[in-house]
């Protein structure tokens, strides 16, 4: 098998995840003894592959218009785009790819994926998608940071095409900068849960802010509100991307939330109180039970 410390690595958009994602390669693997590996990045902003570039973090910087130039050198592909234009990539691009070549993605949504790229790949490509369950608010590469992959979990949509020895190079690779899960699912079922457990908080975080009346009611604050809502510091683009790409699961998850939003209206204006305690009671079980589940395959 390849060694992680002697390839080279792409990262296409230096932005807060393109840019942890070479500093974790850069802390975590690369940092090795006799290791021989490099990282090139292109991206839009020379401001970004400037400071790259100056913290030692990336090797070689291309901005956009040469990045036909970067993709032979590398032999892991990290697309760190929006979605569709990560497809849009894949195609203006999958005659450059370095033969045996791993592309991969950070995309929130993979099912317009698995549609499509049977249709772009490289037959001596090899295309894995994935997800790092992790990141921060706050945009840019000045915001990235390697810190955002310790003990978190990274998904995995392995594809009937993907060679087993490059899925295994990629369990190592997630592993080796820092993550400590690996769920393994297809694409429909990434959507669905991911629906949930990120879009539709994303939804409910952005909902309560625009619901205030009151622009400074944040004085009257003890954590709730800030906890509940960090999430909404939000970039807009790319959520909007996001929640349209996954519009049907979505939409199940948001009409479901509404009718638990509707049944605690009911009960407090109806002041039931044991139907109430009830449903919280059963809230705290659920709730107890989640924090317990934790998905492992490698």
């Amino acid at each position: 098998m390849k060694n992680l410390k002697d390839l080279n690595y792409g990262i296409i958009g230096l932005g807060i995840m393109g840019g942890s994602i070479a500093k974790a390669i850069r802390q975590h693997i690369l940092s090795q003894i006799e290791s021989t590996g490099k990282i090139y990045a292109c991206n839009r902003s020379t401001a970004s592959l400037s400071m790259a570039t100056s913290e030692g973090v990336v090797d070689y910087a291309y901005t956009s218009d040469k990045v036909s130039e970067m993709i032979p050198h590398c032999d892991i592909i990290y697309v760190c785009l929006y979605p569709h234009a990560t497809l849009d990539f894949l195609l203006d691009h999958k005659d450059e790819f370095k033969s045996g070549a791993i592309v991969t993605d950070i995309s929130g949504v993979k099912g317009i994926f698995e549609k499509s790229l049977p249709g772009i790949l490289r037959p001596d490509t090899d295309f894995i998608i994935g997800h790092p369950m992790a990141g921060g608010e706050k945009e840019g590469y000045a915001n990235s940071d390697a810190k955002f992959f310790i003990n978190h979990n990274y998904i995995l949509c392995p594809q009937s095409f993907n060679k087993p020895e490059n899925l295994d190079l990629m369990r190592d690779f997630v592993t080796a900068i820092g993550f400590t899960r690996i769920t393994e699912t297809d694409c429909d079922t990434h959507d669905y849960k991911i629906g949930f457990t990120s879009q539709l908080c994303h939804v409910i975080a952005s909902a309560l802010v625009e619901s205030a009346q009151d622009p400074e009611i944040t004085a009257f604050g003890g954590g709730s509100f800030e906890d509940l809502t960090r999430i909404a510091m939000i970039n807009a683009p790319l959520w909007t991307e996001l929640f349209i790409s996954n519009k049907e699961k979505l939409a199940e998850h948001i009409e479901n939330f509404q009718k638990k939003m509707e049944e605690f209206k009911q009960d407090i204006l109806n002041e039931d109180s044991d139907a109430l305690k009830a449903l919280l009671e059963d809230t705290r079980e659920k709730r107890m039970r989640m924090g317990s589940i934790r998905t492992i395959k490698k």
